[in-house]
């Protein structure tokens, strides 16, 4: 999933590792979201989002493509 947050991080001036701290899970967990190699439970993004105090879509884009066909085909 596209996420802003090393954005967000580097905003702030936080390492991995401060911020890992800051919302309980280990600077690998934050790494691995930043290069999109894992998606974050529904709670983590709440927590993150909370964290930088912005809306958990602006901090997410879960570029949902289902493959549903619009109504223009």
């Amino acid at each position: 999933m596209k996420n802003d947050l090393r954005t967000c991080r580097d905003r702030t001036g936080e390492s991995q590792a401060d911020l890992a701290a800051a919302v309980g899970v280990s600077r690998q967990t934050i790494n691995a979201i930043e290069r999109e190699r894992y998606d974050p439970s529904l709670e983590l993004a709440f927590e993150l989002a909370r964290h930088f105090d912005r809306p958990i879509e602006a901090l997410f884009d879960p570029e949902l493509d289902g493959g549903v066909e619009s109504d223009d085909a």
